[in-house]
């Protein structure tokens, strides 16, 4: 499924588990992340459900913000298979939980340099499902060409090392 990763927390000093569900790829090829922000969010039980089976898209989502809290716009949880009239609507907006002083923070940058708010992962810690959402500013088409050009070349020089090595 995902990386599984050992993270403090929680009661008693037990370490919590991180499962990976879904990453917002071109996320980082689309954007500058300027700062990130792990929130909490608020969904329903089938949509966890449905998240434990590993199924989350974050290809078109986004994070308002509204009333002074944050909502996930169009992150796409499909309906859970063995859910019955109480389903839930895939499309949804679902609130996220964060601390009003970083909400404030983030929405007097949104209003004033042009940047944005996006889900860039939804991860499981523990039991509970939370959503890192980033504040990013748009990239210019050369400043892509740059980090594909970069990350080949850093590609080619692990290649040839290991060619190197035997």
């Amino acid at each position: 499924m995902g990386k599984q990763k050992q993270k403090k927390g929680g009661g008693a000093g037990k370490p919590q588990e991180y499962r990976s569900i879904a990453k917002n790829r071109r996320a980082r090829h689309d954007f500058h992340v300027l700062e990130e922000l792990e929130c909490g969010a608020m969904l329903l039980g089938t949509e966890v459900k449905s998240l434990r089976g590993g199924q989350c898209s974050l290809q078109e989502a986004f994070v308002r913000i509204q009333d002074g809290e944050l909502t996930l716009v169009r992150a796409h949880i499909p309906e859970y298979t063995f859910g019955n009239k109480q389903n839930h609507d895939p499309l949804r907006p679902r609130k996220l939980l964060a601390h009003r002083t970083q909400i404030r923070k983030w929405e007097k940058a949104v209003k004033e340099q042009g940047t944005t708010l996006i889900p860039l992962e939804v991860y499981f810690q523990g039991s509970r499902v939370k959503v890192l959402v980033g504040l990013v500013r748009g990239k210019k088409q050369h400043d892509k060409r740059a980090t594909l050009k970069e990350k080949q070349d850093k590609r080619d020089v692990a290649r040839a090392m290991a060619r190197r090595d035997r």
